[in-house]
């Protein structure tokens, strides 16, 4: 820092040693008074070092910057009225997740910050091990290890305040992601509170207004509204022209109260908490273990223990594949059933032509063919609703962290992974929280590989067919692993060949383990299953529509005569005859070319491929039962198996295939925008085609060798 004169405050927990700081850096040369108008002290000091005169505000203890108390009210008041050049916050290195609390809330003041391990000594004489580097790196902030009452670590303070600029400058700067609710609501508020900042704003009068905090950073004053703040709210109600700015913050707490089922002042404070536990568990180890450990504590160090952590955790998934796989199985009978005896009273009550084979084959056979799976869609997302709620998904991220970086990533990779379970589209918008370009371009390309919703019908109706019982949970368990596999796979190829460079360390945070409340879980499961019904209804009718038509036409050869038969129909379709000229590439997969067909329509949207194969097969059903009085148009399950001709092993090469190539065009869409350009889009499309190629290929043909599902 250049400049000669420099203000800087001390703020900190009490009892982490802020005054035995205060007083080791100013000495005697300070004074002591009152805060204007409150009976609080205020201390000053001064001292001159390296040719800078440094005046030392030694703020009042307090926990947080709330309106609590009227300590928390003046210190944040010195910091936002009086703006120090440098913030200085003492941190008591023996109760660290503690006092993290208030640093996170400095932070969002955007002051530049200082931090002061102090007590370092009784960390050490308790066991605490701290990463003072990947601590600084975690919250991108200088840090430095003091023990006050002996003096050490002065001089690195005032060295620190004087290069401030310089320190800060090549460190990124790292704050609290609250949950996707809260975040929702800032985002909604922010153009809002920017108009309200940029107008001429004309205060009520004979109301004071206080502190101006219309010039605070809008995420500080977005998190102070929806805390319920009573003085952020009271200031910013002055202004006449923020009345509907206002009453919009209060429909967003409602919305969040609502939606979260707890006050969303309540729900910051556990994001922050949940924020510093994980800077904890990332930067610290303790040896012996605390009398009074909390219950998360208690479960985290079983859940996040460094051996028993990833067994747990592929565990429950696999207890979550089997559950969607076994109760979904009955209900998913009994939609199958109602699709059939829809088909056939459609077939006994039209009249033979074009009409009725629409509604049969491409609308029943193809969309209705989707809906069949909708238990297994609820299920699966039920029970990722419920993981999510209960806080364990983030354990999941920080237990992966350990495979992940030797894939040349971190945990929070895992994250946009994860949410790859659900849809690959938010899982890429997911990837903007790391801050690494590499990283996030790598998790980027890497998402695709994990197992969307989308992908679930092809696997249900292939483990339906050929894997029945308890096999069909262990079969799509391990689809689900490969996709995990692969991913970690190609993320270490590309870290090494195509986006080399160094991993940095991350922030996952660990939020309280909590029985979520039935009513999130619900509204989380609804809507999702609501987009698959409205895709199912939208763009997997109008695919269906398309694909019949490209399966039935033309309707007689060239010569104006009607096929012999269904079989030579079908293979003269346009349809047809794409599947004949694309099937050499597909053949050494043990797939024909109906296969070849429908996996290139699931290229738009991977429920395609079920419903491509749906009115394949009722057409040929349909033809089939011509004629042949009370027979069944068949289950879906039951066509795919009598018809296909596939074996056990040519099913799992489809779903290995299906898994594994480019997910559909909106993800593409998506990714370009991401990614600013159609470079690494059309990157993604070519290497799932030829890894989803090569892996097939050596597992269809490792299948033979082996005489495993032959």
């Amino acid at each position: 820092m250049n400049r000669k004169n420099i203000v800087i405050a001390l703020a900190g927990n009490p009892n982490s040693g802020k005054t035995t700081i205060f007083n080791a850096i100013t000495g005697a040369r300070q004074h002591v008074g009152n805060y204007p108008g409150v009976t609080v002290e205020r201390k000053e000091g001064r001292v001159k070092y390296k040719g800078h005169d440094i005046t030392v505000i030694d703020l009042p203890g307090t926990y947080g910057l709330s309106d609590y108390s009227p300590d928390e009210v003046v210190a944040r008041r010195v910091i936002i009225e009086e703006k120090p050049d440098i913030l200085v916050n003492v941190v008591d290195a023996s109760n660290l997740e503690r006092n993290l609390y208030l640093t996170m809330q400095i932070k969002e003041l955007e002051v530049p910050v200082i931090m002061v391990l102090n007590m370092a000594d009784v960390a050490e004489k308790n066991k605490v091990k701290i990463n003072y580097e990947m601590l600084s790196q975690l919250l991108g902030l200088p840090v430095i290890r003091a023990v006050g009452s002996k003096n050490e670590g002065i001089d690195e303070i005032l060295e620190a305040v004087i290069n401030c600029d310089s320190v800060r400058s090549s460190i990124r700067e790292r704050q609290v992601r609250y949950r996707p609710e809260i975040e929702k609501e800032m985002s909604r508020l922010e153009e809002q509170l920017q108009s309200l900042k940029h107008l001429g704003l004309e205060t009520a009068a004979g109301v004071d207004e206080g502190v101006s905090f219309l010039s605070t950073p809008s995420r500080w004053l977005l998190t102070g509204l929806l805390g319920n703040d009573k003085l952020v709210s009271k200031q910013i109600a002055v202004y006449k022209e923020s009345q509907s700015f206002m009453s919009e913050v209060e429909q967003s707490r409602m919305r969040l109260n609502n939606l979260l089922g707890d006050d969303p002042e309540m729900a910051l404070v556990e994001d922050r908490y949940a924020f510093t536990r994980g800077i904890c568990r990332e930067a610290c180890q303790r040896s012996t273990l605390d009398d009074k450990l909390t219950l998360t504590e208690k479960i985290d160090n079983v859940m996040l223990n460094r051996v028993l952590g990833i067994p747990i955790f592929l565990g429950l998934m696999w207890l979550l594949f089997q559950l969607t796989f076994t109760l979904g199985s009955p209900p998913m009978d009994w939609i199958d059933a109602g699709v059939s005896t829809l088909g056939d009273w459609l077939n006994a009550n039209m009249a033979d032509g074009m009409l009725r084979s629409l509604l049969v084959d491409g609308i029943v056979g193809g969309v209705g063919g989707i809906i069949v799976f909708l238990p297994n869609i609820l299920l699966l997302f039920l029970g990722i609703a419920f993981l999510e709620g209960t806080g364990y998904m983030a354990r999941a991220a920080f237990v992966m962290d350990q495979v992940m970086h030797k894939a040349g990533l971190h945990g929070k990779s895992f994250v946009p992974m994860l949410i790859g379970f659900g849809c690959g589209v938010p899982a890429l918008m997911a990837s903007r929280t790391l801050e690494n370009p590499r990283d996030r371009l790598v998790t980027m390309l890497v998402t695709p590989l994990m197992s969307c919703g989308a992908r679930l019908p092809v696997y249900s109706i292939l483990t339906a067919a050929f894997f029945p019982g308890q096999m069909g949970g262990n079969i799509l368990f391990s689809i689900y692993l490969l996709g995990i596999f692969m991913a970690i796979v190609m993320a270490r190829i590309f870290r090494t060949w195509v986006l080399p460079g160094d991993t940095e360390p991350f922030v996952m945070e660990l939020p309280t383990y909590q029985l979520p409340t039935i009513r999130n879980i619900l509204i989380h499961m609804w809507e999702r299953t609501w987009l698959y019904l409205k895709k199912a209804g939208t763009i997997l009718l109008a695919i269906s529509i398309l694909m019949w038509g490209l399966f039935t036409f033309p309707t007689a050869d060239s010569r104006g005569g009607k096929w012999e038969n269904s079989t030579v129909q079908l293979e003269n379709s346009y349809a047809g005859q794409l599947g004949r000229a694309i099937a050499p590439v597909f053949q050494p997969l043990g797939f024909d070319w109906k296969t070849s067909v429908a996996l290139v329509a699931g290229l738009g949207a991977k429920e395609v491929v079920v419903s491509t194969l749906g009115t394949l097969y009722s057409i040929e059903d349909e033809e089939a039962l011509a004629g042949e009085e009370g027979e069944s148009f068949g289950g879906f399950a039951e066509r795919a198996r009598e018809q296909s001709g596939y074996t056990p092993l040519v099913a799992y090469v489809l779903m290995i295939f299906t898994l594994l190539y480019v997910p559909c065009m909106a993800f593409i869409a998506v990714m370009k925008r991401e990614t600013n350009g159609w470079k690494w889009p059309l990157f993604t499309i070519a290497y799932t085609l030829i890894l989803a190629w090569v892996v097939s290929f050596l597992a269809y043909r490792g299948g033979l060798l082996l005489g495993i599902g032959i």
